[in-house]
């Protein structure tokens, strides 16, 4: 009896020597940066998951570095990122992250059509030429190296549009808190009035002049805690018109003949973000929800609450699959039309539904993904620079399925108050600077099928 009471306790002491020397602890004694010309440490440094002085398992350092990599790229300021670990002395060790920042100003021409997608433009508006807006985007990435963005559009073609906007992420010495502010006059030489019963766009396009004209400047406060959650409290202010003729023709677009409006958007939204990669994430999770509130110089306010989620499994480095869900309801419900649009404007846009348009009170939505990744590789860039020596390339095949619902009082069209559904397959191309090319074929309930291309969601 003995022997096996001693047998079993060098079993019990051995398994926990093992378990002990598997999870022995490390202490980060050093964090080295290098390959910032611009962007300022503590900005990085913001970004790790790792900090100096903590201690931690040798069994979860892996994830640590995996999780600090994937939450400075996720900045969008830099092409590479790399990370290493050195050992020190004892149990000591350094961490090393060495980055190589992406150009950061772009004085870019300005193409765009003005179509809600490059399919709804090719086929229903018969990819005219005339539907475009063209101009100057001057960007300016990390102005001061502190992840802020300054942009400036002068947009002419098909609408008028100029615009100024400054982002600066971080205003405290906490980097915990941020400030967005910007303001945009635009023209517009056509006017969304109404969806038909097919429910296709109703367009109204003046001869001369421009049928609407808005004005908006707002104000946007955030608060970020921690490397994954973040606040953002907002408040805009619109002024907005449109010509008597388009009242006529549609009474309800503001409602009640309005042919001016004036309105505050006051909103909130929480959101929660960790992905291995933003612009196409193959691992992780996000979730957003909020709303706001718009008051009118009437007492006639309106409400909208918004949730989105995505979650996104990685079975190993070639398979994934993603879910994002979507929900909406605003109300009162008072039948004025720029309250009403939502599926077929992003979020809420179905694959192979693209030619459609869906208004409502109330959506929910389910997009399904299975994806395989068929080729990784980079091209050498000719031209020798300092920003860029190669353009990485990813290609993943994939088969998907969407659901959606759109709820509108009393309404009788093709699409409202039915269970729409869409699959397909499709390639997916991601490239540079967050870059995300989609090729689709796609099949709806309605019978329809076809190829459609466009940018990630």
């Amino acid at each position: 009896m003995r022997i096996y009471i001693f047998l079993i306790l060098f079993f019990l002491c051995g398994k926990t020597l093992a378990q002990q020397s598997t999870d022995s602890t490390v202490v980060i004694d050093n964090i080295i940066i290098s390959g910032n010309k611009r962007t300022r440490t503590d900005i990085i440094l913001r970004e790790m998951f790792l900090k100096k002085g903590d201690t931690i398992s040798k069994s979860k350092l892996p994830e640590a570095v995996d999780i600090s990599k994937h939450q400075i790229f996720n900045t969008t300021l830099f092409s590479e990122v790399t990370i290493h670990t050195a050992a020190s002395v004892g149990n000591n060790i350094s961490v090393i992250v060495m980055v190589k920042e992406r150009w950061y100003i772009f004085p870019v021409p300005y193409f765009r059509l003005v179509d809600r997608n490059f399919n709804d433009w090719w086929v229903n508006r018969n990819h005219s030429l005339e539907r475009v807006d063209y101009g100057i985007k001057f960007y300016h990435n990390n102005l001061t190296g502190r992840n802020d963005k300054l942009t400036a559009d002068v947009i002419t073609g098909y609408s008028r549009q100029l615009s100024l906007r400054y982002n600066l992420p971080y205003i405290n010495k906490k980097l915990t808190n941020g400030i967005n502010i910007g303001i945009v006059h635009t023209k517009q030489k056509e006017v969304t009035y109404a969806t038909n019963d097919s429910n296709k766009q109703l367009l109204l396009k003046a001869i001369d002049g421009f049928p609407k004209t808005y004005t908006r400047a707002d104000i946007t406060f955030t608060n970020r805690p921690n490397l994954f959650l973040r606040h953002n409290f907002k408040i805009s202010y619109t002024s907005e018109s449109i010509d008597s003729f388009v009242a006529f023709v549609s009474p309800t677009y503001y409602s009640n003949h309005q042919t001016t409006l004036k309105y505050f958007d006051i909103s909130y939204s929480l959101s929660y973000s960790k992905t291995n990669y933003n612009a196409y994430p193959t691992k992780g999770f996000s979730a957003v929800v909020g709303g706001f509130v718009r008051t009118f110089n009437q007492d006639n306010n309106f409400y909208q609450l918004n949730g989105t989620a995505m979650l996104a499994t990685r079975f190993n480095h070639k398979w994934y699959m993603r879910n994002r869900v979507a929900a909406t309801v605003k109300f009162p419900y008072n039948g004025a039309f720029i309250n009403e649009p939502l599926f077929g404007y992003n979020p809420y846009q179905l694959r192979g539904l693209e030619y459609y348009v869906v208004d409502g009170q109330i959506g929910v939505m389910h997009k399904f993904t299975l994806g395989y990744n068929l080729l990784d590789f980079n091209l050498k860039v000719p031209i020798k620079n300092k920003y860029i020596n190669k353009v990485p390339f990813k290609i993943y095949a994939k088969v998907y399925n969407d659901l959606g619902y759109c709820y509108k009082p009393n309404a009788t069209t093709l699409l409202n108050n039915k269970l729409m559904h869409t699959q397909g397959f499709g390639i997916d191309v991601l490239t540079a600077y967050d870059i995300v090319f989609k090729f689709e074929y796609s099949f709806n309930q309605l019978g329809n099928s076809g190829l459609f291309f466009g940018l990630r969601d």
